[in-house]
């Protein structure tokens, strides 16, 4: 959806740092890339007056990362990347690849990623002692979720949209609704939630791993109670703003076994796709190369080491993979048969081949209770209430004259 030429405008002035109509025209076209989904302009032109709201937020975030002097390393804004595309099963480079076809310039993802790192950044550094999960803090806390085995729990994703003025709560509503009617058609909500949360889960996906009832707002806990997993819910007003959230699954704490598997792959890519009755001599070759590496591995040191040599278009280690809620079912048979350390036979795909090797199978309870993560849990809290904080406090402070509505700008076509 390429950007009509005009004139640039300014739309905002935020502590003499300008937002322009070229500004929201970039995030508005890195959605609509992103998303991988064809919409309307009238569709587009009702998330700008969101976009911009957001846009002066970020605004105000990197002045503050600034004054602090806090730097982003470019490997940390390529770690983030690498991580959204991973979430997608994405292989690296390709939601590069898919913003440059869609005319995004790839330095608007960059820029939003370097600002959620820097404002991470300078919360932490913040909190200060805070960062520290005490002994009786995490003890109290495990002690909790142990009484509480046989209660559900829920692993969600979220995409928080801030409302700190009830008179945008039409157009942010609307906004949540173009939002919802994408992610149901189909758009990644990894991706999405990265561009336009604006919670401290925005860079893993949005995705709050699993969580009791009473860790949720209980507006949204009573909304995810009822939902089947897979769903995305309809907006959900919460404190501070407007909530979407995506059930994921749902279990019963303490009472979560299931088969684990270690893996490694080498994964080859065709050029186009595969027609099963007409194969390129590409995608004959390829696989070729398949069958001889599948007859020459021995382990999966080995694999590792050929995935690398064959630049692999997926980690080799795709890291730990629950045998039951693998897809389709004879794949799923053929992993759970699989000799440990024997590389399976090649597995063609449309997109190309893999050959796939299991390391360990593990009879695991992944609901047991990891201190790790309780004190990772506890600090994720604290970070996000002195994020809402200090937000507000910089909208307090800040100077923004908003010149012009966004609403306003040429549709994009």
């Amino acid at each position: 959806m390429p950007a009509q030429q005009g004139a640039v405008r300014i739309l905002a002035v935020v502590n003499g740092s300008v937002i322009t109509n070229q500004d929201v025209d970039a995030r508005a076209r890195l959605f609509v890339a992103s998303s991988g989904l064809p919409l309307q302009p009238d569709i587009v032109d009702r998330l700008r007056p969101q976009i911009l709201r957001q846009l002066i937020d970020e605004r105000l975030r990197m002045q503050a990362v600034e004054a602090q002097h806090i730097v982003v390393q470019d490997k940390q804004i390529a770690a983030a990347i690498r991580e959204i595309e991973q979430r997608n099963g994405l292989p690296a480079g390709a939601l590069r690849a898919r913003l440059v076809a869609g005319g995004v310039d790839f330095t608007t993802l960059i820029d939003q990623v370097r600002t959620e790192i820097g404002w991470t950044l300078l919360l932490r550094q913040n909190l200060g002692e805070q960062v520290k999960v005490s002994a009786a803090e995490t003890a109290e806390r495990m002690a909790a979720l142990k009484q509480e085995v046989g209660k559900p729990e829920y692993h969600v994703a979220e995409i928080f949209i801030v409302l700190d003025n009830p008179a945008h709560a039409a157009e942010a509503n609307r906004f949540a609704d173009v939002v919802i009617k994408q992610l149901r058609a189909g758009a990644p909500f990894p991706v999405i939630a990265a561009q336009f949360s604006e919670s401290q889960t925005a860079l893993q996906g949005g995705d709050r791993g699993w969580v009791q009832p009473s860790e949720l707002d209980p507006a949204v806990a009573k909304i995810v109670e009822e939902m089947p997993p897979g769903a995305i819910s309809e907006p959900i007003s919460v404190p501070g703003g407007i909530v979407i959230v995506h059930l994921i699954a749902k279990r019963e704490i303490g009472h979560d076994m299931a088969t684990m598997l270690s893996m490694r792959q080498v994964f080859l890519p065709f050029t186009e796709p595969l027609k099963p009755n007409a194969p390129t001599p590409q995608q004959i070759a390829t696989l070729q190369r398949a069958q001889r590496i599948a007859a020459k591995v021995n382990g999966c040191d080995e694999m590792e080491r050929i995935a690398a040599d064959e630049h692999s278009a997926r980690p080799a280690d795709p890291g730990p993979v629950r045998l039951d809620q693998v897809n389709p079912p004879p794949l799923r048979a053929m992993l759970a048969a699989l000799p440990i350390g024997k590389p399976s036979r090649p597995l063609v795909t449309s997109d190309g081949i893999a050959v796939m090797a299991v390391c360990s199978r593990e009879e695991k309870n992944l609901d047991a209770v990891d201190k790790t993560q309780v004190e990772q849990q506890i600090l994720e809290k604290r970070v996000e209430l002195m994020s809402r904080q200090l937000q507000d406090d910089l909208r307090r402070k800040a100077t923004i004259d908003i010149r012009q509505a966004a609403g306003g700008l040429a549709a994009q076509t």
